[in-house]
């Protein structure tokens, strides 16, 4: 009997970790394509934010490493006050912005909070009306990532918790084309850490 009990538990040990397996390897192949995707992006002529000589020589986009460690899923606690302003950018352009709520998280022992915007001329746009927005900053801004920070897109959650995956964190346009104007990550969203998560610094050519 404990032989038997001693297999069948080696048995379902082993269905739990080919299921986890199985789970890890679908987030890769779907972080992949979400990497493919936006190379298609910047290599097509009619959405490319690369100017004309920079698209003629692009490759690819530099990615940190897949890591799931940063895939968060955060507390959420939607603003019950929320306030609209003018989001500074790049430019003189100012785009209308309304907090949304805050997320909590924990990565790696530490506590880490972002502030949620939605963009109210977007919303506006069926496509995106459930759409939100992190712009961030991190420690390696100026260092392996664009010194300007970062963005983050997510949807608007049905609950008290809200999934932040890093993985998809990428640059705003102005930093790979002067013309563009990008919104300036507020001071709050600052994060005394590094996300080595996401989209590289752009090197022009690469």
């Amino acid at each position: 009997m404990q032989r038997f009990i001693g297999l069948l538990l080696l048995v379902i040990t082993s269905i739990a970790c080919s299921q986890k397996k199985a789970i890890f390897d679908d987030y890769i192949a779907s972080i992949k394509g979400y990497q493919n995707e936006l190379n298609m992006e910047f290599s097509d002529p009619m959405e490319s934010p690369l100017t004309q000589e920079g698209r003629v020589k692009f490759e690819s986009l530099d990615f940190f490493p897949i890591d799931s460690t940063y895939k968060v899923t955060a507390t959420f606690e939607l603003d019950k006050n929320p306030k609209t302003f003018s989001m500074p950018t790049t430019t003189d352009r100012l785009p209308i912005y309304k907090t949304y709520g805050a997320a909590k998280f924990n990565l790696n022992g530490k506590i880490f909070t972002l502030q949620i915007y939605q963009n109210q001329d977007l919303i506006l746009q069926p496509k995106y009306k459930n759409h939100l927005f992190i712009p961030f900053r991190d420690k390696t801004n100026g260092k392996e990532t664009y010194g300007g920070g970062r963005f983050l897109d997510l949807e608007t959650p049905e609950g008290n918790t809200i999934v932040i995956d890093f993985n998809k964190a990428y640059n705003p346009y102005c930093a790979y084309n002067g013309k563009y104007s990008c919104p300036i990550p507020p001071k709050e969203n600052d994060l005394e850490v590094a996300i080595k998560a996401g989209v590289k610094n752009y090197k022009n050519g690469h």
